[in-house]
C-alpha cells in the first residue's frame, strides 16, 4: 500500500485515535511482553501491562487532537515521566537511544487498521509513531545525561574523601585538579563532616593539586569562610613553593587564611590549640 507524502490531519487522526482507544487492552497485553517493557517491569506482568496503557492513553490523546508530529502535544506529558524510567532502565543495559527509538517504531507495526480511509489512517499512524520515536530518543538521552552527571558527581565525592585525624580535627587531601564542581563537593562534603562529627578544626591541604591559579584560590578562601561560619577553623596545608610563587605573581592574597607547610604541620597546630601536645618518645622507652 501506498502512502500520501502529506500528512494525515482531521478525520483520519481522529479515526486512529478510536481505533487505539478500541484496541486499548489488547496491544497494552501484547506490547507487555516486548523487550522495551518487559525488560524493565520484571516484579510484575500486570505493572507491565499499566505502564503501556498509559503509553496507550497519549497516543490515544494526541492523535485525537490532531497534533501527530508535535513533540510537545499534551498527550505526551502525562507518559515522557514513564518514558524517562524506561529509558533510563534500558539504557544502563547498555541500550542506545537509536535501538530504543527502534522498538517504538516497532510497537503498532502489524497491527490492523480500520479498513474506512485505510490509507490516511496508515499515514497518521505512521506519524504518531515517529514523534512518540522523536519523544523516546529525547528522553532517553536526557537520562543518559543525568545519570553521567550522578555519576561524574559521585565520582567527585569519592575521590574527594574527608578523613577524620583526632577527635575534632577532619582533613581533606586534595589530588589532582580543582575546578568549580569538585571545590563546591569538597565545600559541602567539608561542611558536612565538621557538623555531623564537631571538629573544632578543618585542613585542607592541597599537596596534591598541581597547580593554583586564581580560580582555585577563591574556592580555598570560599571553602576556609564557609567552615569559619560554623564555628569551627580551617587550615590550609601544603602550599609548595612553586605554587607559593605562583600566588605571589597573581597578586593573590591569601593573608586571611591561614596556612601550614604540611599536612603534619596542620595537625600539629590543630591539637596544640586544643592543648594536646606531641612529643617523640625517648629511644629505647616502651609505650603504656
Amino acid at each position: 500500500m501506498q502512502v500520501p507524502e502529506q500528512a494525515a490531519e482531521g478525520p483520519a487522526a481522529r479515526e486512529l485515535g478510536n481505533f487505539l482507544e478500541r484496541r486499548r487492552e489488547q496491544i497494552a497485553q501484547r506490547w507487555a511482553d516486548l523487550p522495551l517493557f518487559c525488560t524493565v517491569f520484571t516484579v510484575s506482568r500486570d505493572e507491565a501491562v499499566e505502564a503501556c496503557k498509559v503509553v496507550m492513553d497519549a497516543l490515544r490523546e494526541v492523535a485525537s487532537s490532531g497534533r501527530l508530529e508535535n513533540v510537545a502535544a499534551c498527550g505526551f506529558d502525562s507518559v515522557r515521566e514513564q518514558l524517562g524510567r524506561m529509558a533510563a532502565s534500558r539504557a544502563r543495559r547498555g541500550i542506545s537511544p537509536a535501538r530504543i527509538g527502534n522498538e517504538a517504531a516497532e510497537l503498532l507495526r502489524g497491527e490492523d487498521l480500520p479498513d474506512h480511509e485505510a490509507r490516511e489512517a496508515l499515514l497518521a499512524l505512521t506519524v504518531l509513531m515517529g514523534t512518540l520515536r522523536l519523544v523516546i530518543m529525547e528522553t532517553t538521552v536526557l537520562a543518559g545525561d543525568e545519570l553521567i552527571a550522578r555519576q561524574r558527581r559521585q565520582l567527585l565525592e569519592v575521590a574527594t574523601p574527608v578523613i577524620s585525624l583526632w577527635e575534632g580535627v577532619v582533613a581533606v587531601p586534595l589530588i589532582g585538579t580543582l575546578d568549580s564542581a569538585r571545590s563546591q563537593v569538597v565545600m559541602e562534603s567539608l561542611l558536612q563532616a565538621v557538623v555531623e562529627r564537631r571538629a573544632r578544626h578543618a585542613i585542607l591541604d592541597i599537596t596534591g593539586v598541581p597547580a593554583v591559579d586564581s580560580l582555585v584560590a577563591h574556592h580555598l578562601m570560599q571553602t576556609v569562610a564557609a567552615v569559619r561560619l560554623t564555628g569551627a577553623e580551617c587550615i590550609v596545608s601544603g602550599i609548595r613553593p612553586a605554587i607559593a610563587q605562583t600566588i605571589v605573581h597573581l597578586g593573590i592574597d591569601l593573608s586571611p587564611v591561614l596556612t601550614r607547610g604540611s599536612l603534619a604541620d596542620a595537625l600539629e597546630y590543630a591539637l596544640a590549640r586544643q592543648g594536646i601536645e606531641v612529643s617523640r618518645r625517648a629511644a629505647g622507652a616502651t609505650p603504656r
